[in-house]
């Protein structure tokens, strides 16, 4: 099945400042019937948005110049209807409740492959996710929220402690060990 057999779906949005991520997403969707268009941060997305809304997207949280939960709100002020997914290498219970009050449909971990991505902008509002195949351990999930907590702090270690409720010398092995897988 080549590209042109391939029923067209809408207009689709990438927003992410990982060039390599967002080329070869783009063309996987592009593969899947999406006609895309890409931004590399929030300004240049919601330029893209105030031009024309996309019917799709799919939105990195952490951007070098700001919140994507600002392009998805940005998205369904101006096209209701659209449906606009949040990824993110640091989830949380609060930003995922914070990206669906702003009208997301789904909140997605990276890294998060072409068929995640598709699945979850085109699944039915009634359908559930399917359970990852590999979901993350519990000592990976601990690890990225330390890792969060410590980059809304600045990098301070002291402050991250404190808010942890931790020591800080633990804190500090913690931080100086790879990522458990």
């Amino acid at each position: 099945m080549n590209q042109s057999d391939v029923p067209p779906l809408g207009r689709l949005l990438i927003v992410d400042d990982d060039h390599a991520f967002l080329t070869r997403l783009e063309r996987a969707m592009q593969k899947r019937g999406f006609e895309t268009e890409i931004a590399s941060g929030v300004k240049e997305a919601l330029g893209r948005v105030a031009i024309q809304a996309p019917d799709y997207a799919v939105v990195d949280m952490r951007l070098e110049d700001g919140s994507g939960l600002d392009v998805v709100e940005a998205i369904r002020m101006k096209k209701p209807e659209a449906r606009a997914i949040i990824l993110t290498g640091y989830g949380n219970i609060a930003t995922a409740v914070t990206a669906v009050k702003l009208g997301a449909i789904d909140y997605l971990s990276k890294p998060a492959d072409a068929d995640d991505v598709y699945a979850a902008l085109t699944r039915l509002p009634n359908e559930k996710a399917e359970p990852p195949e590999n979901p993350m351990s519990a000592d990976r999930v601990r690890w990225e929220h330390i890792q969060r907590i410590y980059e809304l702090c600045d990098r301070n270690v002291s402050e991250t402690a404190r808010r942890l409720n931790m020591h800080r010398r633990t804190l500090q092995r913690i931080l100086a060990k790879r990522a458990p897988r």
